[in-house]
Parts: C-alpha cells; sequence; structure tokens
C-alpha cells in the first residue's frame, strides 16, 4: 500500500474525541478536588473532616487500581469508560441533590466521595488504555500521541483549578459540583458515539476466566518484564520525592518565606506551564530522539531547581527558574507511555496500568506524611539538600541500570502466556 492510500485510510477523529473527552473529564475532576475540599470546610468548618475527605479521595485511586484492572480488561475499554462516567456522574451529583433535599451527614458525603474516586479511576485507565488503538488509527506515533494526551492533562489542571475557584465564588460549591457531573455525562457520550469499540486479543479457549487468577496474571507479567518492573518502582520513587516537595517543602516554604498562598499558585501555574511547553517540544520532535538518554537527561534537569530553594531567592527567581527547569518534565510521561504502550499486550492494559496507577498513588500520601514528620524535625534546608541529592542520585542511577536502555527499542507485544 502506497503512503498516499495508507494517509487516506487514517482517521484522526476518534483521537481527537478522546483527548476532547479527556479535557472536558479532567476539568470535571479538578472541580471536585477543590470544590469537595471547600464544601466540607463550608458545611462542617473542621480541618480535620477535610483531612479526612482527602483520604477517602486517595484510598479508592489506590484500591480501584489494584482491584479494577482486570474488571476494565474483561469489561472493554470503551464499556468501561462509559459506565465509569456515567457512575461517576451520578455519584457526585448526587451530593448536591442530598444537600439542598433532604440533608447530608458527613459520613454519607464520604460514601459518595468514596464511591466517586472507586468509580473514576477505571473510566481513566481505560481511556488512557484506549491509546494507542487510536493514534493507530489516526496514523500518529505513540510518542505524539502520548505526549499530546499528557499535555492535555497537565494543560486542563493549570485551566482547571482557576476556574473552580472563580466559579466556586460566582455560583457556590454545591452547583460547581452540578458542573462535573454533567462534564462526565458528556465524556460518556463523547466517548460512546465517536469511538469504536476495539476488542482486545481474544482469550484462549483452555485459559483460565477466574477474577483473581487474571490479577494475578497481570502482576506476573509486571514481574517477568524487567524493564516495566524497573519503571514501576522507578515512578513510586520519584512520586514519593515528588509529593515530599509539591505537598509538603513548597507550601511550608512559600508561607515561611514569602507569607502568601498567592506564591503556591504562581508556582504550580510555573511548573505546569513549563511541563507543558516541554511536552509540545517532545511533541514534535520527540520521535526522532533516542528515549534512554533524553528520558534520563530531563529528569536530571528537573531536579536542579530544587537547589534554587537554599538561596531563599525572590518569590520571581523561583517561578522563572520553576519555568525553565520543568521544561525537562514535559518528555518524561510521553517516553514512558510509549514504552509501556509498546511492552504491554492488548489484553493486559487494563491490569497493568491499573496497577502503575495504584502504585504511584500508594507512593505519594507516604511521601507527604513522612515528608511533614521529617520537614518538622530537621527543618526547611536541610530537607531540600536531602531532596536534591537523593532525587539526584535516583535518577543518575537510570543511566547505568542496563534494562532502562530497552527503552530505545521497540518492542512488538504479544499476548503473554
Amino acid at each position: 500500500m502506497t503512503t498516499a492510500a495508507q494517509a487516506a485510510n487514517h482517521n484522526p477523529i476518534p483521537l481527537y474525541s478522546l483527548f476532547t473527552a479527556n479535557i472536558i473529564s479532567l476539568v470535571g475532576n479538578i472541580f471536585s478536588t477543590i470544590a469537595i475540599p471547600w464544601f466540607v470546610l463550608q458545611t462542617t468548618g473542621s480541618a480535620a473532616q477535610t483531612g479526612i475527605t482527602g483520604f477517602f479521595t486517595i484510598l479508592p485511586m489506590v484500591l480501584a487500581g489494584f482491584f479494577g484492572g482486570t474488571l476494565i480488561d474483561r469489561l472493554g475499554y470503551k464499556r468501561t469508560s462509559i459506565i465509569a462516567d456515567i457512575a461517576s456522574g451520578i455519584a457526585t451529583a448526587l451530593i448536591p441533590i442530598f444537600y439542598f433535599t433532604i440533608g447530608l451527614e458527613f459520613w454519607q458525603l464520604m460514601v459518595l466521595v468514596f464511591l466517586g474516586a472507586l468509580l473514576d479511576t477505571p473510566g481513566n485507565t481505560a481511556r488512557h488504555a484506549l491509546l494507542p488503538d487510536l493514534a493507530k488509527q489516526a496514523g500518529m506515533s505513540i510518542e505524539r500521541a502520548t505526549s499530546l494526551a499528557h499535555v492535555i492533562e497537565r494543560g486542563s489542571r493549570i485551566i482547571g483549578a482557576p476556574l473552580a475557584g472563580l466559579l466556586i465564588g460566582i455560583m457556590g460549591t454545591a452547583n460547581v459540583l452540578w458542573l462535573n457531573a454533567v462534564s462526565f455525562l458528556i465524556s460518556a457520550g463523547i466517548i460512546g458515539l465517536m469511538i469504536t469499540d476495539h476488542k482486545t486479543v481474544k482469550r484462549d479457549e483452555g485459559k483460565t476466566t477466574n477474577y483473581f487468577a487474571e490479577m494475578k496474571e497481570g502482576l506476573r507479567f509486571i514481574s517477568n518484564d524487567k524493564l516495566i518492573l524497573t519503571i514501576v518502582i522507578m515512578a513510586m520513587l520519584t512520586n514519593f520525592l515528588d509529593a515530599i516537595f509539591g505537598g509538603v517543602l513548597q507550601p511550608v516554604y512559600v508561607k515561611e518565606v514569602y507569607g502568601s498562598a498567592i506564591g503556591v499558585g504562581l508556582l504550580l501555574a510555573a511548573n505546569g506551564g513549563g511541563a507543558v511547553i516541554g511536552g509540545l517540544i517532545f511533541a514534535s520532535i520527540g520521535h526522532r530522539l533516542p528515549r534512554h538518554a533524553l528520558f534520563v537527561g530531563a529528569f536530571i534537569f528537573t531536579g536542579i531547581r530544587y537547589w534554587f530553594y537554599l538561596s531563599y531567592p525572590p518569590l520571581s527567581v523561583l517561578v522563572i527558574t520553576g519555568l525553565i527547569f520543568s521544561l525537562g518534565a514535559g518528555p518524561l510521561s510521553p517516553i514512558l507511555g510509549a514504552v509501556e504502550f509498546e511492552r504491554i499486550p492488548p489484553d493486559m492494559r487494563g491490569r497493568v496500568f491499573g496497577t502503575i496507577t495504584a502504585s504511584s498513588g500508594l507512593a505519594m500520601p507516604l511521601g507527604m506524611l513522612i515528608g511533614g514528620y521529617f520537614t518538622e524535625r530537621f527543618g526547611l534546608s536541610l530537607m531540600f539538600i536531602w531532596l536534591g541529592i537523593t532525587f539526584f542520585v535516583i535518577t543518575v542511577s537510570m543511566a547505568f541500570i542496563p534494562v532502562m536502555k530497552e527503552m530505545n527499542r521497540k518492542t512488538q507485544v504479544t499476548v503473554y502466556q
């Protein structure tokens, strides 16, 4: 088949429909992330109950990642995405419905928050698993597709956070939750109408269909693929460190040095903006570059920003350096995504991606907990020195782990036996 004929057979509409659904769903999730804790503070005035709300948001993400991946592989990616979005929309809509009608006890709110987060994770994983098939259908390289997907994710966060704050001020918290519920339903409609179901590889007739046996099969795949296992471990370690930085050190530093929450917002915007720009650059030229060298170099580059905090500079310096050194974060997730899609069998994406999501999610609250304790004990300066050294050692070590060099080799996946 000629290049012209191949191009004529490409259909980018489903891929861009997936991107559109992701934007709507992700912005809605940001609304929920900001609105629900604010709703708890408004209705209870309790910081402790607000913390409990955060716990009931993270816990279901971890549980759904570990236990929901097999269900995703069984139901199919399109069907799971639609069901999860509709169910999450209903769970979110019930919060303002109960609040404005029969009243909403705190425990009832926690149940709805738990269910919404529990159902949302499989939907996100399923949409992520659709990406390689739709990229192929569109005639787009997997590097460019994963890069655009992550640019959309980061961009949605940058846009969604200030928009949520503005809408909460104008409409009130409960009404913003209505918008979040509607966003889930719109996302489900786009996936249902615009994307054809991509069947995964059929199972052998003699193969077990036991749910927990299939979960074990996914874990066995991860443990047997040394590169994927290394990626999971490295993701846990770096997410652990990122949680210490973003969840503890940065807000404490800004409060003590600059005394205004505006500084946190500016730094978050700079970090996110740099990553978006880096992702767009990678989307343009990344498929031509050696993955392993770029991955290690970009990771080391992002860690340089930590050292600027030791000099206690003006806030503008941290904003500028945050923007510059966050450029290195742009290629990281797209490279990992491309490698994972090339190595993970199509009928195992739900299980493997679910495990990766759960592992990363588990590391983050642990990082915030430990980071908070040691920051109080040793102070900001020592913690930034420890963070900078630890991050550098971990990222440099990736250059010398032999299996990491397999990132450069494009692998044709087969169904795991």
